[in-house]
């Protein structure tokens, strides 16, 4: 290990924010040339590969400047946040725990590490470097809104509401601070927050996403005073200018792929049992992850792209997609060694977010186009995947910001669409409760956990091969973090004021309603004889 002078980095990094990158890229390279052991040249390299989105080539070097500095919060942080960046959240959680141990007086690194603990799910330990980071240096307006995110994740909601307050006292433009304050708590009919996003929006004309943030709040807060037109127009002008991105991914070729996959597994004997909740978002899935997270032999690992990034390692394909046609082709092609070599990566990566837990629960939702080849893997592992009414499905997929990093989620930037996609999940899990056996699949309706919460909660245990506990009911009580849209209402007991949503819409729905039922789907499957 070489102690290193961060003087060379820190000017670097100050050249680089005002482009000079030819100028650095010649200085770090002379300094190689006189040491080739020099770890901020190293660096300063791979930020610049980095900056280039060569993340490969930025991971090789960061890693080398970690080796020969191991002591150096930059080479540590920079690398660690790679790691979150190529999907590998273990050995990121890792890193940043490396990085953590040192004297950090840096602003930027301290908001560094708790951004990399917020991505590897580990928000309780995230708070405290954002909280540090804006002491370091509190006129940082985006230091505030990832303190208060964190917050929001821990239920800490009063305070989420000070730090997005006073990000936006800092920059009164913040989009997620504005619209983060709208999804806080409900809102009342007539808030003057409307107003203000509403302005915000009319100034962001040429920034998609800000737009797609800002309509999404504004529908929110109209829906909140059941004002649903209204709500349902904004949201179509919150994503007008992202619907170019829906044909991102086949999912029609993925679809048919998988369905012709095998689904025999191998007898494995004794091994660990991790439970898979899948299905589409904003159907139950957070719901179930804290009724079977509360069981004191149970933890919640949260949403983990682990398991895809495997099937992606091994089948080697050459697309920046996870999943895509040709990675279900070679994934045809697997054979019982290369399946059994990914049940035990799975088993020894999850096992390290366990906690000290017995089992873990993976809650990643689009796991539900993995099912055949997680039981082909991971043959003791128990599925359990969500339905919802098709009409609530499809509405709640539609008005959910969902997150603009995935190509898999750009469907919901169009209703129609929205639907098309319902109806492929509708296929392929019918065609997985007929392939994968009873004590390993089991689908379970959001319509009857509300109405039937002791009932199921019953029976998702006893499919998880878990004695019953009564903190499994009271799960709204759980005070372990939630980092998904749900983060407000799973601290809350159940309620049914979301069943039967879509009827509150009227006429602006009709189109969705026609094309559900021309596919053969049963639009009122779910719903008791009279929503209110």
């Amino acid at each position: 290990m070489i102690s290193t002078d961060n003087t060379f980095i820190r000017q670097s990094l100050r050249a680089l924010q005002n482009k000079h990158y030819r100028e650095i890229y010649d200085q770090a390279i002379a300094r190689i040339r006189k040491d080739v052991e020099d770890a901020p040249a190293y660096f300063i390299l791979g930020k610049i590969s980095a900056d280039h989105n060569n993340h490969a080539k930025a991971l090789e070097l960061f890693k080398k400047a970690c080796a020969l500095a191991s002591d150096n919060e930059y080479c540590q942080a920079y690398c660690a946040q790679m790691l979150t960046l190529s999907g590998d959240q273990i050995k990121a959680k890792h890193r940043a725990d490396l990085c953590a141990a040192l004297d950090i007086q840096d602003h930027h690194i301290a908001d560094m590490l708790g951004v990399v603990y917020t991505r590897t799910g580990f928000h309780e330990l995230a708070v405290p470097w954002f909280r540090k980071a804006v002491v370091l240096n509190p006129s940082i307006a985006n230091y505030h809104y990832n303190l208060g995110a964190s917050l929001q994740f821990i239920g800490d909601f009063d305070g989420a509401d000070a730090a997005y307050k006073a990000c936006l006292t800092l920059d009164d433009s913040n989009y997620r601070a504005l619209s983060s304050l709208a999804r806080l708590t409900k809102q009342p009919a007539g808030t003057p927050l409307v107003a203000r996003l509403e302005s915000t929006f009319s100034k962001a004309l040429d920034d998609t996403d800000a737009q797609l943030h800002l309509g999404h709040a504004i529908a929110k807060c109209l829906e909140d005073a059941s004002d649903y037109p209204n709500s349902l127009t904004w949201l179509h002008k919150a994503k007008s200018g992202k619907q170019a991105a829906t044909s991102a991914v086949n999912f029609k070729s993925i679809v048919a792929g998988l369905k012709s996959l095998s689904t025999d597994a191998a007898e494995t004997g004794a091994q660990d049992s991790p439970i898979f909740i899948v299905g589409l978002p904003r159907t139950g899935t957070t719901l179930v992850d804290r009724i079977i997270g509360s069981h004191s032999q149970v933890h919640s690992a949260g949403e983990l792209s682990l398991f895809g990034n495997l099937i992606k390692q091994a089948a080697k394909t050459p697309s920046n997609l996870t999943l895509d046609s040709g990675t279900v082709a070679a994934a045809a092609n697997f054979d019982e060694a290369t399946f059994a070599q990914i049940g035990r990566e799975y088993l020894t990566l999850t096992r390290e977010l366990s906690r000290g837990a017995e089992r873990t629960t993976d809650k990643m939702p689009l796991n539900f186009l993995y099912c055949g080849l997680v039981h082909q893997a991971l043959p003791n592992a128990k599925i359990i995947a969500l339905r919802r009414n098709p009409m609530d499905s499809c509405l709640s997929n539609y008005r959910q910001l969902l997150t603009t990093q995935q190509a898999y989620y750009a469907y919901t930037y169009d209703l129609l669409e929205t639907a098309k996609f319902y109806c492929l999940f509708d296929e392929l899990m019918a065609h997985w409760a007929r392939a994968l056996p009873e004590d390993r699949f089991m689908q379970v309706h959001y319509e009857d956990i509300v109405f039937s919460q002791f009932e199921q909660t019953e029976r998702l245990l006893e499919f998880c091969g878990l004695d019953w506990e009564d903190a499994c009911l009271n799960f709204h009580e759980n005070d372990a973090p939630v980092s998904t849209a749900s983060s407000v209402q799973v601290r809350q007991p159940l309620y049914s004021g979301s069943i039967g949503r879509w009827q509150r819409y009227g006429d602006k729905l009709k189109e969705l309603e026609h094309y559900l039922s021309r596919q053969g789907i049963d639009i009122n499957h779910g719903l008791p004889s009279k929503v209110n």
